[in-house]
């Protein structure tokens, strides 16, 4: 057995575990990045202009820049959102998350494949970590090391929580799955069968997302362009949903079902932030397994980063001060800054995507100018927008008017969705 002592280790190498190492690093502690080689998480890859601002990340490691959405309803009603300010970034995890660990191992890291087993004892000062080395499934013997605190990022079903933190285990999560497939290099590639759906027609330029119960009764599903890939998905909570069934069914709808598959991916994604996300003393929790993903949109990229950045901020202070009780801060700093963003998120996913009756509604309200004018501004800002009350009260009465099926009364909106 291995008795290196650490002051943190960050199990899980995704954007929550890989800024927290970094940040943690670049202040001269020593720092351990755990993480199992070769694990990708699905998703759809999209960040916010904010992301790269708060965290330093260049254009260039995007594989597109999105400058629309598509909003496709039950009946397939289309509606475009165009984004006049800015654009969205798409990334593929596979080469996103490894730039991120390589850049935490260029400020100090010690990077270590291999995958957490425990957690031992507690001397008082530290406390023991148990993991094997290598690859997942490897035959080596298991190696124990201490660390200050440790970060549990290691997603969804987190073991370090479930070893540490009181109610950890019971984080809500839906499912998520996609396929990963080559994209068309002219339009005449795509499959036009007699299923095709030109509302799901793919753009190397716009995000396409689509709300049926066929696809996910009680989410979404995507079609989200990554450069030379398309990222095709869907999620759910709902136990038994054939979600893969309905993966091939969205290919199918969108021409993508003979376009070659490059790899699939599924994992839970959490559904709302734990209510404790430490135990007090050692281990505190970011990312994913804090369930730090925005409700409604499923985004959790920007949310994990910054989410990563505050708990690193908070073990920073406890080492500092000689203060365990510093880590139960970081949930408090994140909840203060993006609690009410994701109470607003998870009511708008209670109410609208209960049933096909109302995500037809739901989708016609896209069309409206002040909606999508406030959609990209929160979105791309990563805050709620306050400069413009009118068009906040513009948009209430109007969704209060679709909330009661007379929208028509409350105001035609400036852009009709297309019947295809």
């Amino acid at each position: 057995m291995n008795s290196e002592v650490y002051d943190v280790i960050v199990v899980g190498g995704g954007p929550a575990g890989s800024i927290a190492a970094e940040d943690l690093a670049k202040q001269g502690l020593s720092v351990m990045l755990l993480d199992r080689a070769g694990r990708i998480k699905p998703c759809g890859g999209a960040v916010p202009p904010q992301m790269l601002r708060d965290f330093d990340v260049p254009r260039e490691v995007l594989e597109a820049e999105v400058t629309s959405a598509r909003m496709v309803s039950p009946s397939n009603n289309a509606v475009d959102m165009p984004i006049e300010i800015g654009f969205v970034g798409m990334v593929d995890r596979g080469h996103f998350d490894e730039w991120l660990r390589e850049r935490a191992a260029t400020a100090g890291a010690v990077r270590q494949d291999g995958t957490f087993m425990s957690l031992g004892n507690s001397d008082g000062r530290s406390r023991e970590l148990i993991y094997t080395p290598g690859k997942k499934g490897c035959t080596t013997e298991p190696v124990s090391v201490r660390a200050r605190y440790i970060i549990g990022a290691d997603g969804a079903k987190t073991k370090v929580g479930r070893a540490a933190v009181p109610g950890a285990e019971k984080l809500q999560s839906v499912f998520a799955y996609h396929e990963i497939v080559e994209a068309p290099q002219h339009e005449s590639s795509l499959n036009r069968s007699t299923d095709f759906n030109f509302a799901l027609e793919a753009d190397p330029l716009r995000c396409d997302v689509v709300y049926n119960g066929k696809l996910s009764p009680d989410f979404y599903s995507w079609i989200f362009p990554h450069g030379k890939t398309i990222s095709v998905g869907t999620g759910t909570a709902v136990q038994g949903f054939g979600i893969r069934e309905a993966v091939t069914a969205l290919r199918k709808q969108s021409g993508l079902d003979t376009a070659r598959t490059i790899r699939t991916e599924g994992a839970p994604i959490p559904m709302k932030p734990l209510k404790r996300w430490d135990d007090g003393c050692h281990v505190v929790l970011a990312g994913d397994a804090a369930g730090v993903v925005a409700p409604a949109s499923g985004e959790g990229i920007f949310y994990a980063m910054t989410c990563g950045r505050i708990v690193a901020e908070s073990v920073a202070e406890a080492i500092a001060t000689d203060n365990p009780a510093c880590i139960k801060k970081a949930r408090k700093r994140f909840m203060k800054k993006h609690g009410k963003v994701f109470w607003v998120l998870g009511i708008m996913q209670k109410f609208w995507y209960h049933s096909d009756k109302r995500r037809e509604r739901f989708v016609t309200m896209c069309a409206d100018a002040d909606v999508q004018k406030l959609t990209w501004e929160s979105y791309l800002n990563k805050k709620l927008v306050g400069r413009d009350p009118m068009a906040h009260v513009r948009v209430f009465i109007k969704d209060v008017g679709h909330l009661l099926g007379i929208g028509s009364e409350t105001g035609k909106p400036d852009s009709k969705p297309t019947q295809l």
